[in-house]
């Protein structure tokens, strides 16, 4: 189909000769490696593309390969042919303030999206945006180098949660077999993303950890990391993707509630769930958004009240869920 959004975007960067590209705020694994195998895409077909995102790059990232390709800081308002905006529901979650005359491309793999651009490929039942970039490869027919293959193999891994999340599918597997045949090593993507810890970074696992709290049901546990526990230590950017999925692991828990304070007042909620629990409905309840096991939101108010009032609401929003499922199993048993 001429007219279904690869297609477009395809047509679009072939047609393009200066190309930028940015992620959301505090970009992941999967926006910084995807943009990374995108921007060296576009090069081997002849395209000046830069990388500029609005944050820095987090821990481990910034020790990656290439990663010096990354800009920090804004996109000017002129220059390029067009803007490609990975992971953003809105230009906002971008934080670029330049893009109002740009040819934007909106390439999300969220089902929270304002198909704000000029073509929004926006696909909820891919596990990454460096699956649906992989694709893009095929379609522009491009030669997927070690280099390309390893950065996009390490955003699906990144975004799986090394394949145990929800949005872990067959297809991904399929890519990340193609991706391999390509040259992507598993094991050095592997030793990057998860054996690569400092020993500040235990301590913090264990100062994270030791804040445990259960709601009085044992279906809801809550973690919090405060500033101190990173100043302490001495600590700035930080992958905290493991100390919750450990709290994930704790038998009969469905969501985990992981505190990160921003500065006083302020937290930035992590969730991560199992099971039916909608991690993405939850945040979105709260303002924020995210996949159906992993998802977050931003809170202000004083910290032993969230930490009464958040699992209160989320315990009633996971109710609501059952109940929801509960009817519309019903309804489709009444169906037959």
């Amino acid at each position: 189909m001429k007219n279904d959004p690869l297609s477009l975007t395809t047509q679009k960067i072939l047609e393009s000769q200066r190309i930028v590209i940015t992620s959301h705020l505090r970009p992941d694994g999967d926006s910084i490696c995807t943009s990374l195998a995108l921007a060296f895409m576009g090069e081997l077909l002849g395209k000046e593309v830069e990388i500029i995102n609005k944050d820095n790059t987090p821990y481990p990232f910034n020790h990656f390969p290439n990663i010096e390709k990354i800009k920090i800081g804004q996109i000017p308002p002129q220059g390029f042919d067009m803007a490609i905006l990975l992971e953003c529901a809105n230009v906002s979650r971008s934080g670029q303030e330049n893009l109002d005359n740009y040819f934007k491309i909106n390439l999300d793999h969220h089902h929270s999206n304002d198909y704000y651009a000029d073509i929004n490929w926006v696909e909820p039942e891919a596990s990454a945006v460096a699956e649906m970039v992989y694709r893009l490869g095929e379609k522009l027919d491009t030669r997927f180098t070690s280099q390309i293959a390893n950065h996009l193999y390490c955003g699906i891994v990144s975004d799986t949660g090394s394949f145990q999340f929800s949005n872990t599918n067959a297809r991904c597997f399929e890519v990340c077999h193609k991706l391999i045949e390509s040259g992507a090593s598993s094991i050095k993507v592997s030793e990057l993303l998860f054996n690569n810890n400092s020993p500040e970074k235990i301590k913090l696992l264990g100062q994270v950890l030791s804040t445990l709290q259960m709601n009085k049901k044992g279906n809801i546990a809550m973690i919090t990391m405060f500033k101190k526990n990173l100043d302490s230590l001495n600590l700035r950017e930080i992958d905290t993707e493991d100390i919750i999925t450990l709290a994930r692991s704790i038998s009969a828990v469905e969501m985990v509630l992981f505190y990160k304070e921003i500065k006083k007042d302020t937290f930035r909620v992590s969730l991560r769930s199992k099971g039916g629990a909608n991690a993405a409905f939850i945040a979105e309840h709260f303002g924020g958004g995210g996949h159906l096991h992993a998802a977050g939101f931003t809170v202000t108010g004083k910290y032993d009240r969230l930490m009464i009032e958040i699992p209160e609401i989320v315990d009633k929003l996971l109710k609501k869920q059952a109940r929801i499922k509960t009817k519309n199993d019903q309804k489709l048993i009444d169906s037959y």
